[in-house]
């Protein structure tokens, strides 16, 4: 089986608006199951408000302080209004890496349009927020504090490009590493599959046991990656709201 199949996107729902496909499909479904998730965890655990907290409002406490200190430490006091755009982000990302794990869940964050889509919306935010908060003085973070002026026309370019490199990126390395990782799994299960039928019951299911342990422990890999990428994409994030609101 052709190991990308998993990454097309199927209409669960055709609909058509103007001309231009607006059906509901696997990726919406599953951006949809995400967010209902992460609601539902969060009203389900705050909605006692106990002052000796339960499993599930411990896990809703810790998840969000989590990210609160995250952005203190990396964005400062001042990003403290930005905590609650941090923590639906990280989560939003977080989920959906996991969530694609699951046998016969879309992976959306796979899709480069998704991660872009995020990386542009924190990258417009970021620079509307440096405008504001600093006027025409933000063009100074593209001419870090201490440069000799006569390194002004290289480095101003270099300092423009690398800021407009941003979200791109930010939104490829979280599709390349979700895709890379899953494209592998899929490998490494076909293997198992096409030497359990190739080989025989008996003689293909056990040498079929040896991808079958390397897809176990990609797994769990993957798992990992999932956290990890989610926690970037949200460092990136406080580290561009720090450099908007402080300017270097």
């Amino acid at each position: 089986m052709d190991p990308l199949h998993q990454f097309h996107i199927q209409p669960i729902v055709g609909l058509t608006l103007a001309g231009v496909d607006v059906s509901f499909s696997t990726s919406a479904f599953a951006m949809a199951v995400v967010t209902g998730l992460i609601i539902f965890i969060m009203l389900f655990g705050v909605r006692q408000r106990a002052m000796v907290p339960g499993r599930p409002q411990s896990l809703a406490e810790i998840l969000y302080e989590f990210i609160a200190k995250t952005v203190r430490d990396n964005a400062g006091s001042e990003a403290r209004p930005f905590v609650p755009l941090v923590f639906t982000i990280f989560t939003f990302i977080l989920f959906g890496n996991l969530i694609g794990l699951i046998p016969g869940f879309f992976t959306f964050t796979s899709h480069i349009i998704v991660t872009f889509a995020l990386a542009i919306m924190v990258f417009i935010i970021v620079t509307v927020l440096g405008l504001v908060k600093h006027g025409l003085h933000f063009f100074a973070l593209f001419m870090p504090p201490g440069t000799p002026v006569w390194l002004a026309p290289l480095i101003v370019p270099i300092e423009i490009v690398s800021y407009f490199i941003r979200p791109i990126s930010l939104s490829v390395r979280l599709f390349a590493n979700m895709m890379a990782g899953h494209t592998m799994m899929k490998v490494f299960a076909g293997f198992s599959v096409m030497m359990v039928t190739g080989l025989g019951d008996v003689t293909g299911g056990l040498v079929g046991i040896a991808p079958m342990g390397i897809n176990v422990v990609l797994t769990g890999f993957e798992i990992v990656v999932a956290c990890m990428q989610a926690y970037v994409f949200m460092i990136l994030t406080c580290i561009y709201i720090h450099d908007a609101l402080h300017l270097h």
